[in-house]
């Protein structure tokens, strides 16, 4: 497990397991959000398995499943509600890290140049050139 960080803030990750929670508030995060949905993953990695490791390690746990087809506003809104509301740094995690990444850019639309967020997912290792579009709709309507 090694978040990418794409702010201060927020970072984002591959899938975790339960053991790398003590390591996640180790390194200061204080919120882990999960993207991925139970239905991806056998039961050892589910939410509930991780809720309850990031709950023992001290870390506050949400959970938004995210697919193509939940990829909504108001879901981009509900996450940027959950990034906005942590009182520290947020751990997101998903399969490879593109659906907590795509999520957050979409939620940055209108507010961040479009260019910069793409040059944030960029360092992080997630090019999401192929989101300008949808930024640049986004933000011409925020």
């Amino acid at each position: 497990m090694t978040p990418r960080q794409i702010t201060p803030r927020y970072s984002v990750s591959p899938q975790i397991e339960p053991t790398d929670l003590p390591a996640i508030a180790a390194a200061g995060f204080t919120k882990v959000i999960c993207n991925r949905p139970d239905s991806e993953v056998p039961a050892e990695l589910q939410s509930e398995a991780i809720r309850i490791a990031a709950e023992a390690a001290g870390l506050t746990f949400e959970k938004l499943e995210l697919t193509h087809q939940t990829m909504t506003p108001e879901n981009v809104a509900r996450q940027a509600e959950m990034i906005e509301h942590s009182d520290g740094p947020v751990f997101a995690y998903c399969a490879s890290g593109t659906r907590c990444s795509v999520v957050w850019a979409l939620g940055q639309a209108g507010q961040v140049p479009v260019d910069q967020i793409l040059a944030a997912t960029a360092q992080a290792g997630y090019n999401l050139e192929n989101l300008r579009p949808a930024l640049e709709q986004a933000a011409s309507q925020a």
